[in-house]
């Protein structure tokens, strides 16, 4: 203790007292639970290991609409976040809403990133209608197809390797379904039949392989002949309901659970559930053994439904951020940027193009083998009533899921469907 008040009084007696840097406290929110959640704060653990000077306080929040009414109400009044997780389906609302600040070059710098670091689809739905940038993309995560071996096996849809093939058109992937029903598969392509997510992502990436619009940069609702090619999705929906191939009415757990219990050959969900494979092969609870690729060009056209999380950082209330906190938050989201392939490991492909394109990455199976898709994903409508828990996801749920199960016809759901959007829009 004498020393030390030697050293203090020796320094002031100088005028060389050293100034003691301050540490900066970084609320932080997410809406990261299950398997997710578990990485994320590991990753939250080891940059406050490796940045004492930074201490990030996190809180996870419920997804979706819950979370963003929170984020909205809050950063109004400058009881937000200084970064929160953001899909970045929903920038368009945050934008309209105004609780988002842009991310400058400066912001960029002071994370050692740059924009042509990250994957064009997932940077475009990371800007507003000028182009500025208000998010760093994290990931990209799409609808894949998750198929069972031993339902295939026999079949001609099944190669020596155990891969896929003769599915790359609809009438191909068809006869696969028709195949694993003569082969004991009860509901031979599971989908999340009765829940908003489930059924808007694969009408979406039906439509978008036919060329098809929801949304136009001008606000029309299934602009040109997107509205015929709407009524195809839905009618191809509804046919694989009648030839009994897709469950009745699942809601999202029964969907997964049709597939993990060797009862569906195929399976359309998100790159999110490769982990629950991956960790059902490990415990040796499956009955199959399973593969998953990119969804086919079953209409013509190599795309699929995509969303991105992203890194905001919003308003705080009628204060600005000191300069000193957004350095933090930035040297924060350029480190998980650089530490992206833990997160990877979630199923998610990373949308920092250097960890992408790592050699770790690329051993990283099976979401190696579905990385081609973060060049031709297809985002929600850039419309703030489009994205995650949206009113485009509720029209889904309220006029799409109905009409797939035989409840009305397919031209009259896609105009109530148009209708509900536009009405949204007012």
């Amino acid at each position: 203790m004498k020393l030390f008040t030697s050293l203090v009084t020796a320094a002031l007696l100088s005028g060389a007292m050293p100034v003691m840097a301050e540490t900066q406290n970084i609320t932080w929110w997410d809406f990261f639970a299950g398997g997710d959640g578990v990485r994320m704060k590991a990753l939250i653990q080891q940059f406050n290991e490796e940045n004492p000077d930074i201490k990030v306080n996190a809180t996870t929040l419920e997804w979706g609409t819950p979370f963003y009414t929170k984020v909205r109400t809050s950063a109004a009044v400058g009881q937000g976040p200084d970064v929160m997780t953001y899909h970045l389906s929903r920038l368009p609302m945050g934008l309209k809403e105004g609780i988002l600040t842009p991310i400058t070059d400066a912001d960029l710098a002071a994370a050692d990133l740059k924009q042509d670091d990250f994957y064009a689809p997932a940077l475009a739905a990371a800007k507003g209608p000028d182009g500025t940038l208000y998010a760093v993309p994290f990931d990209i995560h799409s609808t894949l197809l998750f198929y069972n071996k031993k339902l295939l096996e026999g079949t001609p849809y099944l190669d020596a390797d155990g891969n896929l093939t003769g599915v790359d058109s609809l009438e191909g992937f068809e006869g696969a379904l028709a195949a694993a029903k003569e082969k004991g598969s009860t509901a031979p392509i599971s989908y999340a039949t009765g829940d908003d997510g489930g059924v808007y992502r694969v009408f979406y990436t039906l439509l978008a392989q036919q060329g098809g619009e929801l949304i136009s940069a001008d606000g029309q609702v299934l602009p040109g002949d997107s509205a015929d090619k709407a009524v195809r999705a839905v009618e191809i929906m509804t046919k694989w309901y009648e030839n009994g191939w897709q469950p009745e009415q699942a809601l999202y757990e029964a969907s997964v659970a049709l597939f993990t219990s060797g009862k569906s050959a195929f399976f359309f969900n998100g790159a999110w559930e490769v982990p629950t494979m991956v960790d059902l092969e490990a415990k040796k609870e499956l009955g199959f053994e399973w593969g998953v690729a990119e969804i086919p060009p079953l209409m013509g056209k190599q795309t699929n439904w995509a969303d991105s999380h992203g890194w905001a950082i919003p308003i705080q209330g009628k204060s600005e951020m000191s300069p000193e906190k957004r350095a933090a938050v930035m040297k924060l989201i350029g480190w998980m940027e650089k530490h992206s392939l833990a997160w990877a490991a979630a199923g998610h492909i990373p949308a920092y193009k250097p960890v992408a394109s790592s050699d770790e990455f690329k051993a990283m199976k099976p979401n190696s083998n579905y990385a081609g898709l973060a060049d031709h994903a297809t985002y929600d409508p850039r419309s703030p009533v489009a994205g995650v828990a949206s009113p485009v996801y509720d029209a889904a749920v309220n006029v799409l899921a109905p009409a797939i199960h035989g409840y009305m016809p397919a031209d009259e759901a896609i105009a109530q469907f148009r209708a509900e959007i536009e009405g949204a829009m007012k």
